[in-house]
């Protein structure tokens, strides 16, 4: 079995293997699963930090896998006015609703109540399989700054 415990920033050399996983397997830390090529990997990261679509990883025996993102069940919502726009992501905010955020178009998971939301808005809705990428939060992927209250 191929071992992962590097994640590479950068990569100067062609990547030939690949691992599609969807957006709830990329938050584990620990992952074992199969690559593209039907190459057993078990993945052993950091905790925390999820793995990113477009990432590449890098096995103990020098072989490079980059990350790539599972179409799954979604709904988007679109507009064209940023207004309205504005006014649902707050609201699915306030839900404190995982969300992917594009120019004048959202995603989220299947929600009917979240759907309705969205569609008392305007917004068209739609609910066509893709790769889901959401925000990482506030706080997340900010290395080095500290959350400390201390004075």
């Amino acid at each position: 079995m191929l071992q992962v415990y590097q994640r590479l920033s950068h990569v100067h050399e062609p990547v030939t293997n690949s691992i599609t996983l969807d957006h709830g397997t990329r938050q584990k830390a620990r992952i074992k699963t199969k690559t593209d090529q039907d190459e057993a990997v078990g993945i052993f990261v950091e905790r925390g930090h999820p793995l990113k679509v477009g990432e590449v990883l890098k096995t103990e025996c020098g072989k490079l896998i980059e990350v790539k993102g599972a179409q799954e069940p979604v709904i988007t919502a679109s507009t064209s006015d940023w207004h309205t726009f504005s006014k649902v992501c707050y609201h699915l905010g306030n839900r404190h609703t995982v969300l992917q955020v594009g120019e004048r178009w959202l995603r989220f998971k299947p929600d009917h109540v979240l759907q309705e939301l969205c569609e008392m808005y305007g917004l068209t809705t739609s609910d066509k399989a893709e790769i889901f990428e959401p925000e990482s939060g506030a706080y997340g992927g900010h290395s080095g700054h500290s959350h400390s209250h201390e004075h």
